[in-house]
């Protein structure tokens, strides 16, 4: 038995020693998101999809260890407008993307032409107030929550939140905005199979009405999976 956990520890040491520190750093796992949202120009979506197709197969090319998420929103004023988003990075990980400068020049050379950036933001994923592992489950559609926080309100907010995240059903994500955006700003994602299940699931949609007085403002959008436009994912969990 000892010499089996010998040979355990030092493949684990080996592994240590072989492997880059800027892989290591990049695959590092922690509460950290980033949410990004792009708008085509008009006429050009039919481009703007071709070139992020394109632009995905640079990072498959690279080697990327992150995922990325692909969204269309299908429902709200932002309506046919592109969100995309990679979770569970630590702090060092944000730090350490993959081909920084090429990534931006392969960005700019497809994507950038066709779209413009409306948001580009850091969230903290809060455990706390959720159900779920932080990094959502690859459904067909999911719904997204923005909350707009009146100042000072943040610190009632998440207790709130927090006293009611015991009657959770299914996967609810929340998110704290932490830098490159209005604050205090929260976020959240409700992964599901199907419209119908958004539809049928409104009484777990419904903020505690003690929080209505801490906010300014509250958007719900409905977004759906484009996995063409998504690099990485697994397949949701039955």
């Amino acid at each position: 038995m000892t010499h089996h956990w010998l040979w355990i520890l030092g493949a684990v040491l080996l592994v240590g020693a072989v492997l880059p520190p800027q892989l290591v750093a990049q695959t590092d796992r922690g509460p950290y998101a980033r949410i990004a949202i792009l708008r085509p120009h008009d006429g050009e979506t039919v481009d703007f999809e071709a070139g992020y197709i394109r632009h995905l197969e640079w990072h498959r090319q690279a080697r990327d260890p992150w995922v990325w998420y692909g969204w269309t929103i299908w429902a709200g004023e932002r309506q046919r407008w592109f969100a995309y988003a990679t979770f569970g990075h630590s702090a060092a990980s944000l730090d350490s993307p993959v081909a920084p400068a090429e990534d931006e020049r392969d960005n700019v050379l497809n994507v950038i032409r066709h779209a413009q950036f409306l948001e580009n933001a850091l969230y903290e994923y809060l455990p706390g107030l959720s159900r779920g592992t932080g990094e959502p489950q690859p459904t067909p559609r999911v719904e997204l929550t923005t909350v707009d926080l009146l100042p000072g309100a943040a610190r009632a907010f998440e207790a709130a939140l927090g006293s009611e995240q015991s009657k959770l059903q299914s996967e609810t994500l929340w998110y704290r905005m932490v830098a490159a955006g209005t604050v205090p700003r929260y976020v959240r994602l409700r992964p599901r199979a199907s419209l119908s299940a958004i539809l049928e699931g409104t009484r777990e949609q419904a903020l505690p009405e003690k929080i209505h007085d801490l906010i300014s403002k509250t958007t719900i959008e409905i977004l759906t999976l484009r996995p063409p436009m998504s690099y990485g994912l697994s397949p949701a969990r039955p």
